[in-house]
C-alpha cells in the first residue's frame, strides 16, 4: 500500500522546491519528478479559497510561494514542514460543511 501525504494551499499559490529524505528532490537520482497532485476539493477558510494537494509519502517538506497573478504580499515564499495525513484532511474538510 502506498501512503500519501496532504496539505491546503491558497488559491493564486505554486509548489517550488520539495524535500525528501535525502534533502532537496533529485530527479536525476528519482528519474521522475515528485507526484504532486492538486485534487478537485477546496475548503474556504478566513474568505480565502484552500485546494487540497496529495503528495507522495517520499517527500518531507514543500517551498510554496506566490505566483506573478497574486496581489503584492509580503511573504516570499513558505516552506511546509508539517504534512497531514488523510484522516486530517477529512477533518478539515468536514469541519468546513456548511449545510
Amino acid at each position: 500500500m502506498t501512503l500519501v501525504k496532504y496539505f491546503f494551499l491558497s488559491d493564486g499559490w505554486s509548489v517550488g522546491r520539495v524535500w525528501e529524505l535525502g534533502g532537496l528532490w533529485n530527479e536525476t537520482a528519482w528519474r521522475r519528478k515528485p507526484q504532486i497532485d492538486r485534487l478537485n476539493i477546496c475548503i474556504w477558510e478566513n474568505g480565502e479559497k484552500l485546494w487540497l494537494y496529495r503528495v507522495e509519502d517520499e517527500i518531507l517538506m514543500v517551498e510554496v510561494k506566490p505566483t506573478e497573478n497574486v496581489e503584492s504580499s509580503s511573504i516570499g515564499q513558505v516552506v511546509l514542514k508539517r504534512l497531514i495525513t488523510a484522516d486530517q484532511a477529512i477533518d478539515l474538510i468536514g469541519s468546513n460543511v456548511e449545510f
